[in-house]
Protein backbone atom coordinates (compact mmCIF):
# COMPACT_ATOMS: atom_id res chain seq x y z
CA UNK A 1 0.00 0.00 0.00
CA UNK A 2 1.47 3.50 -1.06
CA UNK A 3 -0.48 6.46 -0.21
CA UNK A 4 0.48 10.39 -0.97
CA UNK A 5 0.45 13.17 -3.19
CA UNK A 6 1.36 12.80 -7.20
CA UNK A 7 2.06 9.02 -7.09
CA UNK A 8 -0.10 8.95 -10.16
CA UNK A 9 2.56 10.88 -12.53
CA UNK A 10 4.70 7.92 -11.11
CA UNK A 11 2.62 5.37 -11.25
CA UNK A 12 4.75 3.43 -13.51
CA UNK A 13 7.87 3.27 -11.18
CA UNK A 14 5.80 1.97 -8.57
CA UNK A 15 3.56 -0.74 -10.69
CA UNK A 16 6.44 -2.29 -12.45
CA UNK A 17 7.97 -4.12 -9.90
CA UNK A 18 4.59 -5.80 -9.13
CA UNK A 19 3.73 -7.02 -12.66
CA UNK A 20 4.35 -10.49 -13.98
CA UNK A 21 4.92 -9.04 -17.25
CA UNK A 22 5.01 -5.77 -18.77
CA UNK A 23 1.01 -5.74 -19.67
CA UNK A 24 -2.01 -4.14 -18.43
CA UNK A 25 -5.27 -2.86 -19.20
CA UNK A 26 -6.97 -0.34 -16.89
CA UNK A 27 -10.81 -0.59 -16.20
CA UNK A 28 -12.04 2.72 -15.52
CA UNK A 29 -15.17 5.12 -15.84
CA UNK A 30 -15.65 8.02 -18.20
CA UNK A 31 -15.44 10.84 -15.80
CA UNK A 32 -12.16 9.74 -13.93
CA UNK A 33 -10.45 8.90 -17.16
CA UNK A 34 -11.16 12.10 -18.59
CA UNK A 35 -9.24 13.41 -15.00
CA UNK A 36 -6.65 10.98 -14.39
CA UNK A 37 -6.45 8.34 -17.39
CA UNK A 38 -3.78 10.06 -19.36
CA UNK A 39 -1.55 10.84 -16.57
CA UNK A 40 -1.75 7.31 -15.57
CA UNK A 41 -1.23 6.35 -19.23
CA UNK A 42 1.93 8.73 -19.68
CA UNK A 43 3.29 6.64 -16.48
CA UNK A 44 2.92 3.22 -17.63
CA UNK A 45 4.59 4.29 -21.47
CA UNK A 46 7.38 5.84 -19.63
CA UNK A 47 8.41 3.17 -18.04
CA UNK A 48 7.67 0.50 -20.72
CA UNK A 49 4.51 -0.70 -19.76
CA UNK A 50 2.10 -1.97 -22.57
CA UNK A 51 -1.31 -1.01 -22.12
CA UNK A 52 -5.25 -0.93 -23.10
CA UNK A 53 -8.00 1.01 -21.59
CA UNK A 54 -11.49 -0.52 -21.10
CA UNK A 55 -14.18 2.39 -19.78
CA UNK A 56 -17.56 1.96 -18.60
CA UNK A 57 -20.51 4.67 -17.25
CA UNK A 58 -20.10 6.08 -14.20
CA UNK A 59 -21.94 5.09 -10.97
CA UNK A 60 -23.44 2.03 -8.91
CA UNK A 61 -25.63 0.85 -12.06
CA UNK A 62 -22.08 -0.02 -13.62
CA UNK A 63 -21.51 -3.44 -11.16
CA UNK A 64 -24.06 -5.10 -12.67
CA UNK A 65 -23.94 -8.73 -14.49
CA UNK A 66 -24.44 -7.12 -17.79
CA UNK A 67 -21.63 -4.52 -17.55
CA UNK A 68 -19.43 -7.13 -15.85
CA UNK A 69 -19.94 -9.64 -18.72
CA UNK A 70 -19.09 -7.24 -21.12
CA UNK A 71 -15.84 -6.27 -19.62
CA UNK A 72 -14.89 -10.24 -18.82
CA UNK A 73 -15.94 -10.45 -23.04
CA UNK A 74 -13.49 -7.58 -23.76
CA UNK A 75 -10.33 -8.83 -22.03
CA UNK A 76 -10.87 -12.20 -23.44
CA UNK A 77 -11.60 -10.64 -27.17
CA UNK A 78 -7.97 -8.97 -26.25
CA UNK A 79 -6.94 -12.09 -26.01
CA UNK A 80 -5.19 -11.63 -22.15
CA UNK A 81 -3.50 -14.64 -20.42
CA UNK A 82 -3.00 -15.22 -16.77
CA UNK A 83 0.13 -12.53 -16.31
CA UNK A 84 -1.70 -9.47 -17.72
CA UNK A 85 -2.28 -7.33 -14.88
CA UNK A 86 -5.65 -5.60 -14.18
CA UNK A 87 -5.86 -1.89 -12.87
CA UNK A 88 -8.60 -0.34 -11.29
CA UNK A 89 -8.19 3.24 -11.38
CA UNK A 90 -11.87 5.08 -9.90
CA UNK A 91 -13.94 4.84 -7.10
CA UNK A 92 -15.46 2.03 -4.96
CA UNK A 93 -17.37 1.03 -7.95
CA UNK A 94 -14.68 1.00 -10.55
CA UNK A 95 -12.75 -0.87 -7.84
CA UNK A 96 -15.44 -3.65 -6.82
CA UNK A 97 -15.72 -4.33 -10.91
CA UNK A 98 -12.73 -4.62 -11.95
CA UNK A 99 -11.34 -6.36 -9.59
CA UNK A 100 -14.36 -9.26 -9.83
CA UNK A 101 -13.56 -9.08 -13.66
CA UNK A 102 -9.83 -9.97 -12.33
CA UNK A 103 -11.47 -12.88 -10.19
CA UNK A 104 -13.45 -14.07 -12.78
CA UNK A 105 -11.26 -14.27 -16.11
CA UNK A 106 -9.40 -17.33 -16.74
CA UNK A 107 -9.90 -18.06 -12.92
CA UNK A 108 -8.01 -15.03 -11.56
CA UNK A 109 -5.49 -12.32 -13.16
CA UNK A 110 -3.36 -10.36 -11.14
CA UNK A 111 -4.68 -6.61 -10.08
CA UNK A 112 -3.77 -3.62 -8.92
CA UNK A 113 -5.87 -0.83 -7.68
CA UNK A 114 -5.35 3.11 -8.03
CA UNK A 115 -8.47 4.52 -5.98
CA UNK A 116 -9.41 7.92 -7.04
CA UNK A 117 -12.07 8.63 -4.09
CA UNK A 118 -11.81 9.60 -0.44
CA UNK A 119 -14.29 6.85 0.18
CA UNK A 120 -12.06 3.71 -1.80
CA UNK A 121 -9.01 5.18 -0.79
CA UNK A 122 -9.81 4.42 2.80
CA UNK A 123 -12.34 1.11 2.93
CA UNK A 124 -13.18 -0.11 -0.83
CA UNK A 125 -9.83 -0.51 -2.57
CA UNK A 126 -7.89 -2.08 1.13
CA UNK A 127 -9.34 -5.98 2.09
CA UNK A 128 -9.65 -7.65 -1.28
CA UNK A 129 -13.70 -7.14 -1.58
CA UNK A 130 -14.60 -7.65 -5.17
CA UNK A 131 -18.45 -7.66 -6.60
CA UNK A 132 -21.31 -6.82 -8.29
CA UNK A 133 -24.90 -6.00 -6.90
CA UNK A 134 -28.36 -7.80 -8.20
CA UNK A 135 -31.89 -6.96 -7.37
CA UNK A 136 -31.57 -8.38 -4.47
CA UNK A 137 -28.94 -6.51 -2.68
CA UNK A 138 -25.67 -4.99 -2.62
CA UNK A 139 -22.15 -7.02 -3.36
CA UNK A 140 -24.18 -10.78 -3.26
CA UNK A 141 -22.11 -11.70 -6.03
CA UNK A 142 -17.86 -11.86 -6.19
CA UNK A 143 -14.70 -13.18 -4.97
CA UNK A 144 -12.06 -12.53 -2.66
CA UNK A 145 -9.07 -11.26 -4.91
CA UNK A 146 -6.44 -9.38 -3.07
CA UNK A 147 -4.65 -6.67 -5.10
CA UNK A 148 -1.13 -6.78 -5.86
CA UNK A 149 -0.94 -3.43 -4.83
CA UNK A 150 -3.02 -0.25 -3.72
CA UNK A 151 -1.38 3.18 -4.72
CA UNK A 152 -3.31 5.61 -3.29
CA UNK A 153 -2.58 9.60 -4.78
CA UNK A 154 -3.93 11.89 -2.87
CA UNK A 155 -3.61 14.93 -4.67
CA UNK A 156 -6.72 13.40 -6.65
CA UNK A 157 -8.95 13.75 -3.94
CA UNK A 158 -8.55 17.46 -4.58
CA UNK A 159 -10.84 16.79 -8.22
CA UNK A 160 -13.71 15.56 -5.95
CA UNK A 161 -17.04 17.12 -5.57
CA UNK A 162 -17.89 18.36 -1.88
CA UNK A 163 -20.93 15.92 -1.34
CA UNK A 164 -18.18 12.66 -2.62
CA UNK A 165 -15.29 13.95 0.05
CA UNK A 166 -17.93 14.12 2.69
CA UNK A 167 -19.44 10.75 1.93
CA UNK A 168 -15.60 9.61 1.93
CA UNK A 169 -14.97 10.52 5.56
CA UNK A 170 -17.81 8.41 6.89
CA UNK A 171 -15.93 5.51 6.21
CA UNK A 172 -13.06 7.42 8.45
CA UNK A 173 -14.95 7.96 11.31
CA UNK A 174 -16.12 4.29 10.95
CA UNK A 175 -12.96 3.44 11.65
CA UNK A 176 -13.13 5.22 15.51
CA UNK A 177 -16.15 4.14 15.81
CA UNK A 178 -15.10 0.84 15.75
CA UNK A 179 -12.68 0.64 18.42
CA UNK A 180 -11.25 4.11 18.18
CA UNK A 181 -12.32 6.60 20.88
CA UNK A 182 -9.39 8.90 21.19
CA UNK A 183 -9.41 8.73 17.49
CA UNK A 184 -13.34 9.79 17.40
CA UNK A 185 -12.04 12.48 19.43
CA UNK A 186 -9.76 14.01 16.80
CA UNK A 187 -12.36 13.21 14.18
CA UNK A 188 -15.00 15.68 16.00
CA UNK A 189 -12.21 18.28 16.20
CA UNK A 190 -10.78 18.27 12.73
CA UNK A 191 -13.25 16.71 10.57
CA UNK A 192 -14.71 20.53 9.23
CA UNK A 193 -11.02 21.78 8.36
CA UNK A 194 -10.22 18.20 7.04
CA UNK A 195 -13.13 18.42 4.17
CA UNK A 196 -12.62 22.16 4.35
CA UNK A 197 -9.32 21.25 2.44
CA UNK A 198 -6.63 20.84 4.90
CA UNK A 199 -4.02 18.58 3.37
CA UNK A 200 -1.80 17.46 6.62
CA UNK A 201 -5.12 16.52 8.44
CA UNK A 202 -6.82 14.67 5.50
CA UNK A 203 -3.15 12.88 5.33
CA UNK A 204 -2.84 11.30 8.76
CA UNK A 205 -6.85 10.67 8.61
CA UNK A 206 -6.68 8.66 5.27
CA UNK A 207 -3.11 6.96 6.94
CA UNK A 208 -4.54 6.03 10.07
CA UNK A 209 -8.30 4.64 8.46
CA UNK A 210 -5.76 2.53 5.90
CA UNK A 211 -3.57 1.24 8.91
CA UNK A 212 -6.86 0.18 11.21
CA UNK A 213 -8.60 -1.35 8.23
CA UNK A 214 -5.41 -3.44 7.15
CA UNK A 215 -4.65 -4.39 10.39
CA UNK A 216 -7.90 -6.20 10.86
CA UNK A 217 -8.40 -7.42 7.56
CA UNK A 218 -4.60 -9.23 8.15
CA UNK A 219 -6.51 -11.17 10.87
CA UNK A 220 -9.53 -12.30 9.26
CA UNK A 221 -9.03 -12.09 5.31
CA UNK A 222 -12.34 -14.07 4.53
CA UNK A 223 -14.29 -12.94 7.59
CA UNK A 224 -14.41 -16.25 8.95
CA UNK A 225 -14.38 -15.40 12.62
CA UNK A 226 -17.75 -15.80 14.12
CA UNK A 227 -17.11 -12.66 16.00
CA UNK A 228 -15.31 -9.68 16.11
CA UNK A 229 -12.48 -9.80 13.26
CA UNK A 230 -13.48 -8.67 10.15
CA UNK A 231 -16.96 -8.42 10.13
CA UNK A 232 -16.92 -5.18 12.62
CA UNK A 233 -16.01 -3.05 9.99
CA UNK A 234 -19.71 -4.13 9.07
CA UNK A 235 -20.44 -1.33 11.47
CA UNK A 236 -23.54 0.43 10.12
CA UNK A 237 -23.68 -1.60 6.93
CA UNK A 238 -26.64 -3.68 7.15
CA UNK A 239 -28.96 -0.45 7.59
CA UNK A 240 -26.54 0.89 5.22
CA UNK A 241 -27.35 -1.55 2.02
CA UNK A 242 -30.83 -1.94 3.15
CA UNK A 243 -31.22 1.83 2.51
CA UNK A 244 -29.32 1.97 -0.94
CA UNK A 245 -31.37 -1.41 -2.26
CA UNK A 246 -34.49 0.68 -0.95
CA UNK A 247 -32.98 4.17 -3.33
CA UNK A 248 -32.10 2.45 -6.05
CA UNK A 249 -28.45 1.52 -5.53
CA UNK A 250 -28.45 5.32 -7.54
CA UNK A 251 -27.34 9.22 -6.89
CA UNK A 252 -30.14 10.28 -4.48
CA UNK A 253 -27.75 8.41 -1.68
CA UNK A 254 -24.33 7.69 -2.02
CA UNK A 255 -22.65 5.01 -0.56
CA UNK A 256 -20.97 7.07 2.27
CA UNK A 257 -24.64 8.90 3.29
CA UNK A 258 -26.09 5.47 3.92
CA UNK A 259 -22.91 5.05 6.35
CA UNK A 260 -23.65 8.09 8.00
CA UNK A 261 -27.24 6.96 8.59
CA UNK A 262 -26.58 3.46 9.61
CA UNK A 263 -23.98 4.45 11.91
CA UNK A 264 -26.06 6.46 13.64
CA UNK A 265 -29.41 3.64 13.13
CA UNK A 266 -27.02 0.65 14.63
CA UNK A 267 -25.82 3.00 17.87
CA UNK A 268 -29.68 4.11 18.75
CA UNK A 269 -30.18 -0.01 18.04
CA UNK A 270 -27.23 -0.11 20.45
CA UNK A 271 -28.99 2.02 22.95
CA UNK A 272 -32.56 1.02 23.33
CA UNK A 273 -31.19 -2.60 24.26
CA UNK A 274 -29.07 -1.02 26.78
CA UNK A 275 -25.86 -1.67 25.47
CA UNK A 276 -24.75 2.18 24.75
CA UNK A 277 -25.17 5.27 26.22
CA UNK A 278 -28.23 7.05 24.72
CA UNK A 279 -26.28 10.14 24.27
CA UNK A 280 -23.67 8.47 21.78
CA UNK A 281 -26.72 8.89 19.18
CA UNK A 282 -27.42 12.22 19.31
CA UNK A 283 -23.51 12.57 19.66
CA UNK A 284 -22.73 10.92 16.76
CA UNK A 285 -25.76 12.52 14.52
CA UNK A 286 -25.27 15.86 15.52
CA UNK A 287 -20.64 15.87 14.14
CA UNK A 288 -21.91 13.61 10.93
CA UNK A 289 -25.03 16.11 10.76
CA UNK A 290 -22.59 19.58 11.06
CA UNK A 291 -20.44 18.31 8.06
CA UNK A 292 -23.16 17.44 5.81
CA UNK A 293 -23.94 14.08 6.31
CA UNK A 294 -27.50 12.53 6.39
CA UNK A 295 -28.59 11.23 9.82
CA UNK A 296 -31.84 10.05 9.08
CA UNK A 297 -34.17 7.87 7.12
CA UNK A 298 -35.98 9.88 4.15
CA UNK A 299 -39.74 8.19 4.61
CA UNK A 300 -39.18 5.20 3.48
CA UNK A 301 -41.03 2.16 4.37
CA UNK A 302 -39.57 -0.30 7.33
CA UNK A 303 -41.19 -3.83 6.23
CA UNK A 304 -39.19 -2.90 2.85
CA UNK A 305 -36.04 -1.79 4.32
CA UNK A 306 -36.31 -5.02 6.87
CA UNK A 307 -36.84 -7.24 3.97
CA UNK A 308 -33.70 -6.34 2.23
CA UNK A 309 -31.85 -6.88 5.63
CA UNK A 310 -33.15 -10.43 5.53
CA UNK A 311 -31.21 -10.27 2.00
CA UNK A 312 -28.01 -9.43 3.35
CA UNK A 313 -25.21 -11.59 3.18
CA UNK A 314 -24.16 -11.63 6.15
CA UNK A 315 -27.27 -13.63 7.54
CA UNK A 316 -26.63 -16.41 10.12
CA UNK A 317 -28.74 -18.77 10.76
CA UNK A 318 -31.78 -17.33 9.56
CA UNK A 319 -30.68 -14.35 11.90
CA UNK A 320 -29.87 -10.84 10.93
CA UNK A 321 -26.12 -10.22 11.84
CA UNK A 322 -25.51 -6.71 13.22
CA UNK A 323 -22.25 -5.08 14.47
CA UNK A 324 -23.77 -3.03 17.71
CA UNK A 325 -21.61 -1.06 20.62
CA UNK A 326 -21.07 -0.89 24.28
CA UNK A 327 -19.91 2.97 23.55
CA UNK A 328 -17.48 4.64 21.02
CA UNK A 329 -14.43 2.54 19.75
CA UNK A 330 -16.60 -0.70 21.56
CA UNK A 331 -18.18 -2.42 18.73
CA UNK A 332 -18.97 -5.87 18.58
CA UNK A 333 -20.84 -8.80 16.70
CA UNK A 334 -24.43 -9.86 17.23
CA UNK A 335 -27.22 -12.00 16.00
CA UNK A 336 -29.49 -11.76 19.18
CA UNK A 337 -31.19 -8.75 18.19
CA UNK A 338 -34.88 -8.65 17.96
CA UNK A 339 -36.71 -8.00 14.93
CA UNK A 340 -38.60 -5.59 16.54
CA UNK A 341 -36.18 -3.75 18.08
CA UNK A 342 -34.75 -3.20 14.58
CA UNK A 343 -38.28 -2.13 13.43
CA UNK A 344 -38.62 0.18 16.60
CA UNK A 345 -34.93 1.94 15.51
CA UNK A 346 -36.08 1.94 11.86
CA UNK A 347 -39.56 4.31 12.68
CA UNK A 348 -37.65 6.05 15.35
CA UNK A 349 -35.44 7.38 12.51
CA UNK A 350 -37.26 8.47 10.03
CA UNK A 351 -38.94 5.13 8.62
CA UNK A 352 -42.70 4.97 8.16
Amino acid sequence: MLAGPNLLARAGAHIAPHLPQPRCVIITDDTVAALHLPTLQAALSETGIAHTTLTVPPGEASKSFPTWQHLVESLLTQKVDRHTTIIALGGGVIGDLAGYTAAATLRGLPFIQIPTTLLAQVDSSVGGKTGINTPQGKNLVGAFHQPKLVLADTSTLTTLPPRELRAGYAEIVKAALIADPGFYDWCETNAAAMLAGDATLLTHAITHAIAFKAAIVAGDEFETKPAGGRALLNLGHTFAHALEAETGYGPTLLHGEAVATGLVLATHLSASLGLCPQEDTSRIAEHLHAIGLPTRINNLPAPHLLNHMKQDKKMQSGRLKFILTHGIGHAFTSTDVPETAVEATLRANGAV
